[in-house]
């Protein structure tokens, strides 16, 4: 078809005159006219710049989409920055620009520069779709070939597997410029390479089955922690080339963990190199500050409902996905899209059609972006940092939800960490943070987060937030992890939480790795170890995840003594572990305790154990369970439940199907 053919290079080379050969395939008809519709997602082998031939002679083709400019050309080193050297030609109603230089080459630095049909605008910007750009403060595009070895095989063919909501998920949140520095230099920021050993051996003793990165796309203001990004297509040039950040994920991978990364598409910064008013008009932004301006981060909105704008975006988590071997995309705040009057006042905001607050063309962007995701790769999981109680944003898109696979449970953590914060006298009024979760824990696919958003500007570390002198901040500690790992949902920890770190982070400087000489904070870090091996080995602890049938309710009701017990079950029912936990720094010495049958239960962990850090108060190996029902369970025992501590019993069923529930 005609429509299927290569746009002829002749019609807007600056170079030659020679048939197009760009190994890519270059733009098509169809490429532009899919783009130009919303379904053309994979921008990455069309726009930018890439590398290759055309008709034996080596060069770069350039590609950028700006609908409203007068004028586009290739300015860079190679041209000594010279605006009239290159100029692009039109590709017709599209609005992208194109062009193949001659002797441009991986390495180049370059840039576009636009004179818009707007009067009097001209700007200088760096290409929306590069795969490399300066290292800040600098802010030209870099030429860069995407060529990568990859030694994964076997993660990628297994990965499918390991992914699933009912595999045991535990997820080590990092942010890679502060996680470690260079103990000889503690300026320098170490790079994907160097980080690649540290960072696989300390995950692989931990148990965790995931990494999660802050955003690894090019941000101009360290500060942002990634969250400004610049460059959807480009990773931060701060720790090396898009290849460095490959090993990295490759070491991973065969080690066997997953890598996910945080992706904003949320917003962008309006610095002048970057997507603002990138043509002389609102071309990826909303032009009404009521729709286009976010207050909070004082940044720019996408504009949602236009169609090049969604094949961006969507090109770009696919790009991760492909070129990448991303595992996961975690979606940076879902909340601020989904509503038109996020974070503003009575007429800051503008209603949808209906009148309403909801912002239909995101809500429609989001279903399109998981239903990509999942069509082109089944084997990876998409997040949602989503605050609020909108429905359904983890169920499919064909029963009317938005897609995700999972979503952090943000009211677990609030509620969890202010109980942990009240004085245990007080707790008793409160008890219903805890037990609140019980009415809406399989509404949803839930991540249990504890994250970098709780220890950062002035909120204190996690040790910090707990309640009491230092003998109650670890022992509390140590429940708080107990009792995340024993709840249904997949578990996320932020860095430096492992071990207990005294002080909030910071991000330009290294985590406090020498406060694991001393014995509480080493065993804080040996109990988090032993919870996350023990949850990926134990079905009953990851199976029914995200299934009602997973988790049941022992004892919710017993405010006085801040004492609660619940269960968790593997999918056979042949599999039980019951989480025990005193939120008092009163010991519960043989407290009956109500279990599903009789027999002998193996106490599995328990975070007073002296190595732990612990007073010792522990059940010698387990406990018997007499046929006495108690608590609504069939048989119970009397166990010994540690001051501000967390038991966990296990046991096989005897007798098949469990009954009690």
């Amino acid at each position: 078809m005609d429509s299927d053919r290569p746009v002829p290079m002749a019609s807007f080379s600056t170079a030659s005159s020679l048939p197009h050969t760009h190994p890519n395939g270059g733009l098509t008809r169809e490429d532009l006219y899919l783009f130009n519709e919303g379904r053309q997602f994979r921008l990455h082998r069309h726009l930018g710049a890439h590398p290759g031939f055309v008709g034996g002679v080596p060069g770069t083709r350039f590609a950028v989409w700006a609908p409203h400019a007068r004028s586009v050309s290739v300015i860079g080193d190679f041209n000594h920055w010279n605006r009239g050297a290159h100029p692009l030609m039109s590709l017709g109603e599209s609005g992208v620009w194109a062009g193949f230089v001659a002797g441009v080459g991986n390495g180049a630095n370059y840039k576009y520069h636009l004179v818009s049909h707007n009067a009097g605008y001209a700007v200088d910007k760096a290409d929306p779709v590069s795969f490399r750009m300066e290292c800040p403060p600098r802010t030209a595009s870099v030429v860069w070939d995407l060529d990568y070895g990859w030694g994964d095989g076997a993660w990628m063919a297994a990965r499918g597997e390991r992914q699933r909501l009912d595999s045991p998920w535990s997820i080590y949140e990092v942010h890679l410029g502060s996680w470690m520095r260079s103990p000889d230099d503690p300026g320098h920021v170490l790079g994907y390479r160097e980080l690649a050993p540290r960072l696989v051996n300390h995950v692989r003793k931990m148990g965790f089955t995931h990494v999660e990165l802050l955003p690894v796309m090019e941000h101009p203001f360290y500060g942002s922690w990634g969250y400004q990004v610049t460059g959807f297509f480009a990773p931060s040039s701060r720790q090396g080339s898009p290849q460095d950040l490959m090993f990295l994920i490759d070491s991973l991978h065969q080690a066997g963990i997953g890598v996910i990364l945080d992706w904003v598409p949320s917003h962008f910064p309006s610095d002048e190199h970057g997507l603002a008013y990138f043509d002389g008009t609102h071309l990826y932004e909303h032009a009404d500050p009521r729709q286009g301006h976010h207050p909070d981060w004082n940044s720019c909105i996408f504009n949602y409902g236009r169609h090049e704008v969604r094949s961006f975006l969507i090109s770009s988590a696919l790009f991760w996905l492909e070129v990448f071997h991303i595992d996961a995309l975690r979606v940076d705040a879902v909340a601020s899209m989904l509503y038109l009057d996020y974070s503003r006042r009575e007429g800051e905001w503008i209603p949808n059609r209906h009148g309403g607050r909801e912002n239909l063309e995101a809500i429609d962007f989001l279903r399109q972006l998981n239903e990509q995701v999942y069509l082109s790769y089944p084997d990876v999981q998409t997040i949602a940092e989503e605050s609020t109680a909108w429905p359904k944003v983890s169920r499919p898109v064909s029963d009317g939800g938005l897609g995700f696979g999972l979503k952090w449970d943000m009211g677990w953590m609030h509620d969890t960490l202010s109980h942990f914060g009240r004085d245990p006298i007080h707790r008793r009024w409160h008890h219903r943070e805890l037990t609140f979760r019980g009415l809406y824990q399989h509404s949803e696919n839930f991540v249990l987060p504890l994250s970098h958003d709780e220890v950062v500007h002035m909120k204190g570390s996690l040790l910090g937030k707990m309640n009491g002198d230092d003998w109650r901040k670890f022992a509390q500690l140590r429940l708080l992890f107990g009792y995340q790992f024993g709840q249904a949902g997949k578990k996320l920890v932020f860095m430096g939480g492992e071990w207990g770190q005294r002080a909030e982070w910071k991000h330009e400087t290294s985590l406090d790795w020498h406060e694991l000489e001393d014995s509480r904070h080493a065993g804080v870090m040996e109990w988090v170890s032993r919870l996350a091996n023990f949850m990926r080995q134990e079905p009953a602890l990851h199976e029914g995840d995200c299934e009602p049938w997973g988790t049941w309710w022992i004892e919710p009701d017993d405010a006085d003594n801040g004492v609660l017990v619940f269960a968790r079950r593997d999918r056979a029912d042949s599999s039980v572990v019951v989480c025990a936990c005193n939120f008092t720094p009163v010991a519960r010495p043989g407290w009956r305790v109500g279990l599903p049958w009789a027999g002998t239960w193996a106490e599995r962990l328990n975070s007073d154990a002296v190595e732990f850090g612990g007073t010792g108060m522990d059940n010698a190996g387990g406990v018997t369970a007499e046929p006495m029902p108690w608590q609504g369970q069939a048989a119970s025992a009397e166990v010994n439940i540690p001051p501000l501590g967390v038991v966990f019993l296990h046991a096989l069923n005897p007798a098949g199907p469990i009954q009690a529930r």
